[in-house]
């Protein structure tokens, strides 16, 4: 196992609900360390460039929106295996189908209002990281 970095994201609907803390317990109780972080609020550019990759789907525009409609935390998360230990931590995209103490089936709202976003592989999150983060920035 290596330790690596993974992008770590606490979405609107969550930060609306002021349960951020109570996520990043969730990182920090699993060994994850934060060496990175910031509470931003996108315009519809910033949240437009990093969900570019969704552009062509019928639910960009939503996305985009629900993405912009309040503050985001951004991290960085340092670890063994990070990004699959975050990607556990996280459960999966759909609160319905996530373990029981994951983040999403415990504080998702919804399919889209699902609380966090990370990278879901070691390309995505240099690429994310660093769209979202000077490397001065980040404390290791």
């Amino acid at each position: 196992m290596a330790i690596e970095r993974t992008f770590s994201m606490i979405k609107p609907d969550a930060t609306k609900r002021n349960i951020t803390g109570k996520i990043i317990s969730k990182f920090e109780d699993a060994g994850l360390r934060i060496v990175a972080q910031k509470r931003v609020h996108w315009n519809k550019e910033q949240a437009g460039e990093f969900y570019a990759v969704h552009k062509e789907r019928p639910f960009y525009g939503e996305l985009v929106d629900f993405m912009i409609s309040g503050p985001i935390v951004m991290q960085v998360l340092e670890g063994e295996d990070a990004v699959a230990a975050n990607r556990k931590i996280m459960g999966a995209t759909n609160p319905e189908d996530a373990d029981a103490g994951t983040i999403r089936k415990e504080f998702a709202e919804s399919l889209e209002a699902n609380s966090v976003h990370g990278s879901d592989s070691p390309e995505n999150a240099a690429l994310e990281i660093a769209m979202c983060f000077d490397e001065s920035e980040i404390v290791g």
